[in-house]
């Protein structure tokens, strides 16, 4: 366990805050009781355009409302991460499954950013992966490099291919995915991410690698970026990733006891990265291999 060094969570109130300062953070931060928060508002933990606040203020648009959360121990994750490309704009590593791309769900320190800041402080992440998600993270350590990458991933000119090991066996060969993705009910969180007709365009290509007694292993291209969209796109189409607690066959919340986004269990690999370096014009094509139980098993490739 790491005890970090504690965070102000800031938001300025949009149209339509909650009737009360103690309902907002009940309602915004469902993780926790009324209760466990009216015991921090007593212990001065929010602040109400820099006042503290004891939880029965209204609310009015505009204001910032702030939780200065103390220390607290994280969970144990991974420490480290393999480099495998780095210059004077760019480097990219390979994340481990069980590490956070991003400060999220309890992480703060712990996290695959905090430690690739202790060697290079300049540099930001470009994309995430999921907590159980292995694989490539490409970091930018100057505003132009970030600038011109920023610009190729909205035009399509960065490519990423996965791997993941999917529930059932593959009618096809080929499948074109093209749910949208947006944010659905969700019974712990209110919402998450899933497929819904309501959401934005999301588009993957998936092809069948392998065709195992109960399993199907796949390679996936997304051509966008939505969150958790291979989880989605892959349950959609009738195959849930092996272990998922969180989606079900159609791409929405399993309808008993769903996990949470960042509860792992699954096998998904992002392997391959291709991008067009952004000072010499060249392309750069990175590999990270995936782990034993995403590789052919007639090959191991």
């Amino acid at each position: 366990m790491r005890l970090n060094d504690g965070y102000v969570y800031r938001e300025k109130l949009g149209s339509r805050p909650g009737s009360s300062a103690l309902a907002h953070m009940t309602d915004k931060y469902r993780h926790s009781s009324e209760e466990e928060w009216r015991v921090r508002f007593a212990r001065g933990e929010v602040r109400l355009d820099d006042v503290t606040a004891d939880g029965s203020e209204p609310l009015r648009p505009g204001q910032w409302l702030c939780w200065h959360r103390p220390p607290w121990e994280e969970a144990d994750t991974p420490q480290s991460f393999e480099r495998v490309y780095e210059d004077a704009e760019l480097v990219v590593v390979v994340k481990p499954s069980g590490l956070p791309t991003l400060p999220s769900g309890g992480f703060l320190k712990n996290t695959l950013l905090s430690f690739v800041q202790e060697r290079w402080p300049e540099a930001v992440p470009m994309h995430r992966l999921g907590r159980a998600t292995s694989g490539l993270v490409l970091f930018t350590r100057t505003r132009d490099a970030a600038a011109r990458l920023a610009s190729d991933w909205r035009e399509g000119r960065v490519h990423k291919r996965y791997r993941a090991l999917s529930q059932g066996l593959a009618a096809q060969e080929t499948y074109d995915i093209r749910a949208p993705i947006g944010l659905v009910p969700h019974p712990r969180l209110g919402e998450v991410h899933g497929a819904t007709a309501r959401g934005k365009p999301s588009h993957s290509t998936a092809r069948v690698l392998e065709r195992r007694s109960e399993h199907t292993l796949f390679e996936v291209d997304i051509h966008t970026g939505r969150s958790e969209q291979i989880r989605i796109h892959l349950a959609f189409i009738g195959h849930p990733l092996v272990g998922d607690p969180l989606f079900a066959v159609g791409g929405l919340p399993l309808a008993e006891d769903p996990g949470l986004p960042g509860d792992g269990g699954y096998l998904l690999h992002a392997e391959s990265l291709t991008f067009v370096h952004p000072r010499s014009g060249e392309q750069v094509q990175l590999q990270a291999p995936p782990p034993l139980e995403l590789r052919s098993q007639d090959s191991r490739r």
